[in-house]
């Protein structure tokens, strides 16, 4: 499959990293409006999962300055969108109008509604959209999930999910929350996700915490509340530059609690009788969901593991938690 890479920040460079190692993707053009980056020389690029960066040779790549002049592009199938957040709406309703199947970075979308039109444009130009919501096909977090949503250990009871880092100094746009949604939504999305994936949509909300954003700080514990278990997501972004990237989760269930953490915990069943490191994919997160997206275009199969609808009721939801927390842990229904 043809498929154009748009913006060459760390989830671009991260993106290219894994198509280069994926069979079938024949990466046709490269986006940036950075001259420099279309030589390939990403090797500045920094993120808060850390790694060197890398150089990458364009030269039988088309590079556009342009994401308009890439849609416009009659041999590219496919585009990888990786923009900075407050462009990923925007430019996948473009690309699904002009044609071109669309994978785009999470969040799908800055607003629910941003989301469901994006959903409709799909549909309307039969073409294949997925959010590269990246956990759910992380290796540390695949037997989670395959216990755990196919009810293996029995009903779940409580389940902690937990992200933090330091706050971005690579990327202006990330502190400006018209741009990325602020710290709290731009991280905890992930976590948020895995919460619909595997629970679906709460019944209420709850949260407490704190915003300064000129300090870097933008935190939050949130309870999300089901018939019989409570859900809760918490970290966000802990001061700038030195605070270390982390996450991890405890879920416990009638028949045993797993629990990883990226500080040094492999992903663990606890049982009464024991504890048992548990076997996980050898394959690269970021590589295994863009051979899912590409195959599930190769099949016109929507994408079951990780639907669009899933994406938007992330987006919706996680609104919905940064709106509960001004509200200092009052009780917020969830009608999404």
């Amino acid at each position: 499959m043809r498929i154009a890479v748009l913006g060459l920040g760390f989830m671009g460079s991260t993106h290219l990293k894994a198509i280069k190692n994926i069979p079938g993707a024949e990466l046709t053009a490269v986006v940036s409006d950075v001259p420099e980056k279309l030589t390939g020389d990403l090797s500045s690029i920094q993120g808060n999962l850390g790694g060197p960066g890398v150089k990458f040779d364009f030269a039988d790549v088309r590079k556009y300055r342009d994401y308009r002049d890439a849609l416009r592009d009659k041999d590219i199938e496919a585009v990888d969108i990786c923009l900075p957040t407050h462009l990923h709406a925007p430019v996948a309703l473009e690309a699904l109008r002009a044609g071109k199947h669309v994978l785009v970075e999470k969040p799908i979308a800055l607003t629910g509604a941003e989301a469901d039109t994006l959903i409709a444009e799909a549909r309307e130009n039969d073409r294949i959209l997925m959010a590269a919501q990246v956990l759910r096909f992380f290796p540390a977090y695949l037997p989670m999930i395959e216990r755990v949503k196919y009810g293996v250990l029995g009903p779940v009871r409580s389940a902690l999910f937990r992200r933090r880092c330091a706050a971005p100094t690579w990327s202006a746009w990330l502190t400006q929350p018209a741009c990325s949604g602020g710290g709290v939504f731009d991280l905890l999305i992930h976590d948020v996700d895995m919460a619909v994936h595997l629970f679906g949509p709460p019944t209420a909300v709850s949260a407490t915490g704190h915003e300064d954003l000129p300090k870097g700080i933008d935190v939050i514990t949130a309870h999300l509340h089901y018939p019989n278990r409570d859900v809760v997501i918490t970290g966000g972004w802990h001061h700038p530059k030195t605070y270390p990237f982390s996450m991890e989760f405890s879920v416990v269930c009638e028949g045993g609690t797993i629990d990883y953490s990226s500080l040094g915990r492999p992903t663990t069943l606890y049982r009464a009788d024991g504890e048992e490191v548990l076997a996980q994919p050898e394959k690269d997160g970021y590589q295994a969901e863009i051979e899912y997206f590409i195959d599930c275009v190769a099949h016109r199969r929507q994408p079951r593991i990780c639907p669009p609808e899933e994406s938007a009721l992330s987006v919706k939801l996680a609104v919905l938690l940064r709106e509960a927390r001004t509200r200092n842990g009052e009780i917020v229904p969830c009608s999404l």
